[in-house]
């Protein structure tokens, strides 16, 4: 027969997800609820043992439960941040594999930061600069101390840009596109008087956001991260290969 196809036996456990995904989007399992027990599940749905461990930890996979030895499954409230984290391993193996990617990555990076920025200086109101105000006190004493923990209140201070817009999304992808970043390029800022200049950068920023400049802002982001960019790409082929170079 022209255009027939052949029909694909499913596996039970595929059912049996099926069956518990369809009980957490209809709300009989709430987040925060435990599912049944492995037996109950074994009677309810009359499979095998197999068959309820294969779906609970496609449940687990997907990061809809969490799974803990001696307990029952519990359903988790999903969130931005865990959606996005459910995809930080592949999106590492991605990058480390394509340095098309990396590069596509650092562009995605630039367009995501001006807009939260110009967002961020549009909404901001005197708790979200006091916050990032602290967020900048955090990264200046670090200052020539310690070069790693200067790295995490730099990348602090980007993802608190990005919450001032109350979207989680936005806040959510901020700290991923930093984590897988820092990932490949994890000694930064380690040229004579770089930090000093982030530092600057940082408070001329913070200047133009609460100042509600979104214009200001987004002079500010872009000469920021250009500035970075140039001195990314003046390093040496040996420095790439080693992974350094700046993110922030």
């Amino acid at each position: 027969m022209k255009g027939s196809k052949k029909i694909v036996r499913r596996r039970l456990s595929d059912d049996v997800f099926d069956r518990l995904y369809g009980m957490i989007q209809n709300g009989d399992y709430a987040p925060g609820d435990n599912l049944p027990s492995e037996r109950e599940l074994m009677e309810e749905f009359g499979v095998g043992r197999p068959a309820v461990r294969e779906a609970m930890q496609s449940l687990e996979h997907a990061g809809l439960v969490s799974i803990s030895h001696g307990q029952r499954p519990r359903v988790l409230e999903l969130t931005a941040a865990g959606l996005i984290s459910q995809i930080d391993f592949t999106a590492r193996h991605m990058l480390l594999q394509s340095p098309k990617s990396l590069e596509q990555l650092k562009e995605a990076r630039t367009f995501f930061e001006i807009g939260m920025v110009r967002r961020a200086a549009e909404l901001a109101g005197p708790e979200d600069i006091a916050r990032l105000e602290k967020l900048l006190q955090a990264q200046a004493e670090q200052l020539n101390l310690d070069c790693q923990a200067f790295v995490e209140a730099d990348m602090a201070f980007h993802t608190g840009i990005a919450a001032i817009t109350g979207n989680t999304i936005f806040e959510a992808t901020s700290r991923a596109m930093l984590s897988w970043l820092a990932k490949f390029h994890s000694t930064i800022l380690l040229w004579e008087g770089n930090e000093q200049v982030t530092l600057d950068e940082h408070a001329q920023i913070l200047r133009a956001i609460a100042a509600n400049d979104a214009d200001a802002a987004e002079q500010a982001m872009t000469s920021h991260l250009k500035r970075a960019k140039a001195l990314y790409t003046s390093q040496s082929g040996t420095d790439r290969a080693n992974g350094t170079g700046p993110i922030t």
